[in-house]
């Protein structure tokens, strides 16, 4: 009985450690380098920038959780001239990285 005690004493810590390193590793990790400017902006593009190379999948959301804009791009220049004024979540992946920042366009 003692076995058993000692057994599931070493078992269940286990078993919890792993399933969180698992479900670490499927969420994509914060994006450290993020820029986005000028925010908030009166103009009809915005700049984002990564510190990574590669192409960023854009997704803006406006404050009902609608995708209003969805774009991916190259270089450092995103087209915002379809967004009318107000409060926006901008979503950027790139690389299994993500992160999410507010747009205000006035």
């Amino acid at each position: 009985m003692r076995n058993l005690y000692l057994i599931l004493l070493l078992v269940i810590p286990t078993i919890g450690l792993s399933q969180e390193k698992l479900e670490s590793q499927n969420e994509p990790t914060e994006i450290v380098a993020f820029k986005l400017y000028p925010n908030p902006t009166y103009e009809t593009t915005v700049y984002i920038e990564s510190g990574e190379k590669g192409p960023k999948e854009i997704m803006i959301y406006d404050v009902f959780g609608e995708l209003v804009l969805s774009d991916r791009i190259l270089g450092e220049a995103l087209d915002i001239s379809s967004l009318s004024p107000g409060v926006y979540v901008l979503r950027m992946a790139q690389n299994n990285k993500a992160t999410t920042r507010k747009l205000v366009v006035k």
